[in-house]
């Protein structure tokens, strides 16, 4: 009895931590989407959907069936009734959360942390846009709503014993889907390319973002240096270190200008964040790069 209870207070202790944290990443994230204005959701373009945008002079080729006859009669020419785009899509997203992505240098936020805060601000973005979202790491298919938010939101702040390395989740995304990828991707570079290859197939375009540390750029050690993987599963220690420095900066720029072409073969767009520059610019930097691939 003893030995259920102790259980069951673990259980709701767990429970408690979590909900602790689930409402303050959303909150975050909400925050961090306040700051892009979409005005009447960003989608004033012609397009399939029932609500009247705009009239047109007619053009060569419009079928005869397109033109307004009564806007028509108005005037001296033939004018054709454009409806405002209104097609519901799907916006899919893959957070890494291997424990390479939890490192953290000084002050700033850790990689895990920036990209999960712009991953849920995309998809309440797109659900005020009307639009269903979902994450490549969950069975479901993507759905529309706040409750799809919250599941969102749980599920990327689940914990587990998790690899030092991530690779994009080989699952199936709706056919003409759009997509983001956050990650160092810093792990083994096939998967990435089977993913972005496979979602090429089968029309998905979008963006892969690569977040990194500042210090993982700079390479900021000299002289005698314990280097440690998150996960603890690999120590190397170098008297050395800064003779490192040329040779890990050499295989960082090759590793970056692989997933810049992948990105230019797959159709995709590349961008580069860094955890001490702004959570706002990237966040409308995506914005725009998706709203390109409408």
């Amino acid at each position: 009895m003893n030995e259920a209870l102790h259980t069951a207070a673990t259980l709701r202790a767990r429970s408690e931590g979590a909900a602790a944290t689930l409402p303050g990443l959303l909150l975050q994230a909400e925050r961090l989407a306040a700051t892009i204005l979409l005005g009447d959701h960003g989608r004033k373009r012609a397009g399939p959907g029932d609500a009247f945008w705009q009239f047109r002079a007619a053009q060569p080729g419009d079928p005869r069936r397109a033109i307004d006859w009564r806007q028509s009669a108005r005037g001296d020419g033939h004018f054709v009734r454009e409806t405002e785009w209104q097609a519901a899509q799907s916006l899919m997203l893959w957070v890494d959360d291997a424990a390479s992505m939890r490192f953290a240098s000084a002050d700033r936020p850790s990689k895990l942390r920036r990209a999960q805060t712009l991953a849920l601000a995309l998809a309440v973005l797109a659900t005020r846009a009307g639009e269903r979202t979902g994450l490549a790491t969950l069975p479901e298919p993507p759905r529309s709503g706040k409750a799809q938010l919250i599941r969102m939101a749980d599920a990327l702040m689940e914990r587990g014993d998790v690899p030092d390395y991530g690779a994009p989740c080989p699952r199936v995304m709706p056919m003409g889907a759009r997509a983001v990828f956050l990650s160092d991707f810093l792990g083994p570079a096939a998967a990435v390319t089977d993913a972005l290859t496979a979602a090429a197939d089968r029309g998905v375009q979008g963006v892969l973002v690569q977040i990194l540390d500042p210090e993982e750029e700079a390479f900021p050690y000299d002289g005698r240096t314990v280097f440690e993987s998150m996960s603890g599963a690999v120590r190397f220690e170098t008297l050395k270190a800064g003779q490192l420095r040329d040779d890990y900066l050499g295989r960082l720029a090759k590793r970056r200008a692989a997933l810049r072409d992948l990105c230019q073969r797959t159709g995709w767009r590349y961008q580069l964040h860094h955890t001490d520059a702004s959570a706002e610019a990237a966040l409308l930097s995506l914005y725009t790069a998706l709203e390109r691939r409408r």
